[in-house]
C-alpha cells in the first residue's frame, strides 16, 4: 500500500486543484472541437470527396466509436496503475495530429484512417481525467467537479461549430482541419509540464492497494447493480439523440433551410454549445446540492431533463422558420448534456480506487458504442433510405422519427436507476 501519509498532496491548496480542473476541462474541450469539427464542414467535405449520407455517418459515428472504446479499456487499465498526467498529454498529442492531417486527406479511405487516429487518440483523454479529478476533490464536489469538466463538451462543440464554419466559408475544409489541430501540440506540452500526478485515495483518507484490479471483477462488479445497468443504458440513449444532432443538424439546417456555414456555425455555438456547457454544469452543481437530501436525485435530474427535451425535438423539425427551428433547439441544447457529470460522479461512487479509469472506461464504451456509433449513422442510413421519396427532407425526417422517442426511453432508464441507486452505492467498496 501506499503510504500516504508521509507524502505531501499536490492539490493541498485550491488554486492548485482548481488549475488542473481548468486545464483539463480545456483538454477535454480540444476533444470536441477536434472530433465536432467535421460536423460542420461534412456539407463541403461531401462535395468534394463525393461521399453519402451513409458514409458520413459512419466516419463521424461507428467508425470513430470502434476504435474509440476498443483503445478506451487498455488505455483505461493503464491509467489505473500508471501516471494519468502522461497519459492525457500524449493523447492528446496524437488526436490533434490526426485532426490537423485531416486537412491533406484526397478521398474517403484515407479520411476514415485519419479520423480513427483520431478516436484512438481521444480514449485517452477523458478516462485518466475523471480519475484525476475524482482524486483532486472529495465526494461532496466531485458531480460539480466532474460537470465542470464536462462542460469541455459544449466548450468544444461551441469551438468547433464556430471556428469550423467561418474558416470554411472563408478559406476552405482543408485549412479547417489544420488551423483547429495544431494548437493541441502545444497544449499538449503544457500539460506534461505544469499538472502534478495526483494521490490516489488521498482526499478520501483511504489507502490504496498497489495489486492492480482484474478487470472483469471491474466489469462484474457494475453489471451486478441494477442502478448501473439503467444508468448506462439512460446515458447511451441520451447520447444517441445528443451525438445524432451535434452531427446533423447543420446538415439539417444548410440542406431545409438554406443557411450559411459560418452564420449556422454562430447559431450553433451558442445553442449547443454555450446552452450545453451551462446544462451539464448547473445539472450536476443542482444534483450535488440535492444529493444530500437524496442521492436519487443524482438520476432524477437527467430523467426530468429528457422529458422536456422530447416537445421541444419534435418542434425543431417541424416548424416552418430557419430561425424558429434554431430557437426551438435552445431548450434540448440546454438539457442533452445534464445527464453526463451525474452518471460519471456516481459509476466512481460505485467502484474501488483502483477502478475509477476503468469504471469511466467501461461507461463510455457503452456510450460511445449506442450513442456515437450507432447514433449519426443511424440517422444517415434512414436519411439515404427516405431520399428516394422525400428529397432533401430526408434528413428532416429521418431526425424527427428517430429522436424523440429515444429521448423518453433514456428518460425511463434514469428513473429505473434511481430506484436502486442508495443501495448500490452503500454496497460499494471501500
Amino acid at each position: 500500500m501506499q503510504d500516504q501519509g508521509t507524502t505531501d498532496n499536490p492539490y493541498a491548496s485550491k488554486k492548485s486543484a482548481y488549475y488542473a480542473l481548468v486545464l483539463l476541462t480545456i483538454v477535454y474541450s480540444f476533444n470536441f472541437i477536434d472530433r465536432q469539427l467535421l460536423a460542420i464542414l461534412q456539407e463541403s467535405v461531401k462535395a468534394d470527396l463525393d461521399l453519402s449520407d451513409s458514409q458520413l455517418g459512419l466516419l463521424t459515428g461507428f467508425a470513430f466509436a470502434a476504435f474509440y472504446v476498443i483503445a478506451g479499456i487498455p488505455i483505461a487499465r493503464w491509467a489505473d496503475r500508471g501516471n494519468r498526467r502522461n497519459i492525457v498529454a500524449l493523447s492528446l498529442f496524437v488526436w490533434s495530429f490526426m485532426t490537423a492531417l485531416s486537412g491533406t486527406v484526397m478521398n474517403y479511405t484515407q479520411l476514415l484512417l485519419v479520423r480513427i487516429g483520431v478516436g484512438i487518440g481521444e480514449a485517452g483523454g477523458s478516462p485518466p481525467s475523471h480519475s484525476m479529478i475524482s482524486d483532486i476533490f472529495p465526494p461532496t464536489e466531485r458531480a460539480s467537479a466532474i460537470g465542470f469538466y464536462s462542460m469541455g463538451v459544449s466548450i468544444g462543440i461551441l469551438f468547433g461549430f464556430l471556428a469550423g464554419g467561418w474558416l470554411n466559408e472563408y478559406f476552405g475544409w482543408r485549412v479547417a482541419f489544420i488551423v483547429v489541430g495544431a494548437p493541441g501540440i502545444l497544449l499538449a506540452i503544457i500539460v506534461r509540464m505544469s499538472i502534478a500526478e495526483p494521490i490516489r485515495g488521498l482526499v478520501e483518507h483511504r489507502q490504496v492497494v498497489d495489486t492492480p484490479v482484474p478487470m472483469m471483477e471491474v466489469v462484474s462488479l457494475l453489471w451486478s447493480r441494477r442502478s448501473f445497468r439503467h444508468m448506462a443504458m439512460g446515458a447511451a440513449l441520451n447520447a444517441f439523440a445528443g451525438y445524432s444532432i451535434s452531427n446533423w443538424i447543420a446538415s439539417f439546417m444548410i440542406r431545409s433551410h438554406g443557411m450559411s456555414t459560418g452564420e449556422l456555425g454562430t447559431w450553433l455555438a451558442l445553442t449547443i454549445g454555450l446552452g450545453g456547457a451551462v446544462g451539464v454544469f448547473c445539472g450536476a452543481l443542482l444534483a450535488d446540492r440535492l444529493a444530500p437530501r437524496d442521492k436519487r436525485w443524482y438520476m432524477w435530474l437527467p430523467a426530468l431533463a429528457g422529458i422536456i427535451c422530447v416537445p421541444f425535438t419534435i418542434s425543431t423539425y417541424l416548424v416552418a422558420g430557419a430561425y424558429t427551428s434554431l430557437m426551438m433547439g435552445i431548450i434540448p441544447g440546454i438539457l442533452f448534456n445534464v445527464y453526463l457529470g451525474n452518471t460519471i460522479a456516481t459509476t466512481h461512487g460505485l467502484v474501488g480506487l483502483r477502478m475509477r479509469a476503468l469504471s469511466s472506461a467501461i461507461l463510455f464504451l457503452i456510450i460511445n458504442i449506442i450513442g456515437l456509433g450507432l447514433g449519426p449513422w443511424s440517422i444517415g442510413m434512414l436519411s439515404d433510405y427516405l431520399a428516394p421519396s422525400l428529397g432533401i427532407e430526408s434528413l428532416r425526417y429521418a431526425m424527427l422519427y428517430l429522436l424523440p422517442p429515444i429521448m423518453f426511453w433514456s428518460a425511463c432508464h434514469f428513473f429505473l436507476a434511481a430506484r436502486t441507486l442508495r443501495e448500490d452505492l452503500a454496497a460499494a467498496p471501500q
